[in-house]
């Protein structure tokens, strides 16, 4: 079976303490599977406590966002360099960073190249916002995104990068129009296997682990987690209530 991939976004939320007692249910609730990666992303000041308690049988651990730099005079940034050993993982190119960050599709590009290089596995989003939904452009504007962010690593390195779809739309922050269902998610996922195909070749479209991310919670999991091709999940409010996110883990379990 497909290894499935879990990943909780915790965002600008919970502080050590807080942190450790979610970690800490989760583990209570939560069975270590072989066959699904669950990996957390608390904010940075979390990273170094949640380590040391760390049951790496059942969790790994991810930062929300690098530098694209190993080091330098850039205060308040975090490069991947210091990062490497105590993280697996990195999510680049969210929508946050995207919109609230200004960060283009160069910057994430260097990013994805600088956690790669740090033997960190880049979370690599894509995605379209509500205009480019409405208009119809959302497979140019996907495909756009994916192959300028790719544009700085060989073929032997895709194998190491998650890509992950998150509508901007769908995302329950900022929806209007509510989540995206299984048909709007099916055909991106497709698209993005294309994509990487036309610039990788056919073994890396299917390879690659491609999740999906925008207001995944525990009633609509099972329905995503069951589309073909797709290889987990990016989850972000839910992840923040150790029942819910338990929950879209053990529907995993059950799928992989």
């Amino acid at each position: 079976m497909a290894h499935k991939y879990i990943i909780g976004n915790w965002k600008m939320n919970n502080n050590p303490l807080e942190a450790s007692t979610l970690l800490h249910r989760l583990d209570e609730k939560v069975a270590a599977d072989q066959n699904v990666s669950v990996v957390i992303c608390p904010p940075f000041i979390d990273l170094y406590p949640l380590a040391r308690d760390l049951n790496k049988a059942k969790f790994r651990l991810g930062s929300q966002n690098i530098h694209y730099l190993d080091q330098g005079a850039y205060t308040g940034e975090i490069s991947p360099a210091m990062l490497k050993g105590l993280v697996d993982f990195a999510i680049i190119g969210h929508s946050d960073r995207r919109i609230k960050a200004n960060e283009d599709d160069k910057i994430i590009a260097k990013k994805v190249a600088a956690a790669l290089r740090n033997t960190i596995r880049p979370i690599l989003c894509v995605g379209e916002n509500l205009l480019d939904h409405q208009h119809g452009v959302a497979r140019e504007v996907v495909s756009g995104q994916l192959t300028a962010d790719l544009s700085m690593i060989t073929a032997a390195e895709i194998a190491q990068v998650l890509i992950t779809y998150e509508p901007v739309w769908a995302i329950s922050a900022n929806s209007q129009v509510g989540p995206a269902t299984p048909d709007d998610v099916l055909p991106m996922v497709r698209l993005i296997r294309q994509t990487v195909g036309g610039l990788y070749g056919e073994a890396a479209a299917q390879a690659v682990p491609v999740l999906y991310g925008g207001s995944v919670n525990p009633h609509n999991a099972k329905a995503y987690l069951k589309l073909e091709g797709t290889s987990g999940l990016l989850v972000g409010a839910a992840s923040l209530n150790y029942a819910e996110f338990s929950d879209i883990i053990k529907t995993a379990q059950k799928l992989a």
